[in-house]
């Protein structure tokens, strides 16, 4: 015998619970002639009479009430399929708010929320640009994208890449002013960096090439300000390399420079990583910004830059290091 239809296994409950074919037809707001027809193909694919048929009605038999607690089973597997259809629905509509740093939500982001937005346009995408990490705690968004692990117990996060950050320049300007040989040669060069901000620094003296604020021609603590500056050929400064692989004209220095990558953690409070939407947009970006730190930006492949153009050291120290 095949899987029996759930349409007529529902006529037949709501005979059961309503006590006629007629009752049962005005409680479903169906036919009668309808549901006495599924009882029909029912009893003929059961090989049984489930009712008894009387002038006053029906009347189930002993088969009829012998098949009642499977029905009840089948019934409570078809309520619990159109509950979770349901949410499944539910899960593709709604507003989740994402929060980054300036540079991520500028650089990394967009791409990856227009990508996300193509396969559920239901779900519509705020990008909220702060470098405060107590965002989610204050529920002012639902998924944080940070550099720092939070260490809040009521938050989620799962380490989902590293950003590899280098030395850069345009090529005009190291066309100009000659290429780097050694970490040493930077002091001979105009560098850009950040004026309050000791990470640059730090980050050096790891490398062991001491520095001050002073080293630097150029100072922002404006970290989209910072990425202009070495595009319009500002200087030698320091980027992640997803973000400066969006730039042809940027080449990289001393890429043995010993700068540490920075660990990209993917934040959710704990109370909302059981909403649908929610764990919809973190499932995504948990795939897709390991994929975009990797590799070039969507829509275009990795640029092909180049040779820089070296000038003697000594034109460099005549020159003071400025082009």
């Amino acid at each position: 015998m095949q899987g029996l239809d759930w349409t007529l296994v529902r006529s037949y409950l709501a005979v059961m619970d309503a006590g006629s074919v007629s009752a049962a037809a005005r409680a479903t707001q169906g036919h009668q002639p309808t549901i006495s027809r599924h009882l029909a193909e029912l009893e003929s694919q059961l090989g049984v009479a489930l009712f008894e048929r009387t002038g006053r009605g029906v009347r189930p038999t002993a088969a009829g009430l012998e098949a009642l607690p499977a029905a009840r089973q089948m019934q409570a597997a078809a309520e619990a399929l159109a509950r979770s259809v349901a949410r499944g629905r539910e899960a593709t509509r709604g507003t989740v708010r994402i929060t980054a740093s300036q540079v991520v939500s500028t650089w990394l982001l967009p791409a990856l929320v227009v990508e996300f937005q193509r396969a559920e346009p239901g779900i519509a995408l705020e990008i909220v640009s702060s470098n405060v990490v107590q965002n989610l705690l204050r529920r002012e968004a639902d998924i944080a994208v940070r550099m720092v692990r939070p260490d809040q117990g009521s938050l989620i996060a799962r380490k989902v890449g590293e950003v590899a950050v280098g030395a850069w320049a345009h090529a005009d300007y190291l066309a100009q002013a000659g290429t780097p040989r050694t970490p040493a040669d930077l002091m001979h060069h105009r560098l850009i960096g950040y004026d309050k901000d000791d990470a640059i620094l730090r980050g050096m003296a790891r490398g062991g090439l001491a520095m001050t604020s002073a080293n630097f021609a150029l100072r922002t603590d404006d970290q989209v300000a910072n990425g202009q500056l070495i595009v319009a050929g500002g200087g030698i400064g320091f980027a992640a390399d997803y973000w400066a692989a969006l730039w042809p004209s940027l080449q990289r220095v001393l890429p043995d420079l010993p700068i540490p990558a920075l660990p990209c953690w993917l934040t959710v409070h704990r109370e909302l990583r059981g909403n649908g939407v929610v764990k919809r947009v973190y499932e995504f970006l948990a795939e897709a910004i390991p994929r975009r730190l990797q590799g070039p930006p969507p829509g275009r492949a990795a640029a092909k830059v180049k040779p820089p153009v070296l000038k003697p050291a000594a034109s460099q120290r005549r020159a003071g290091g400025l082009p």
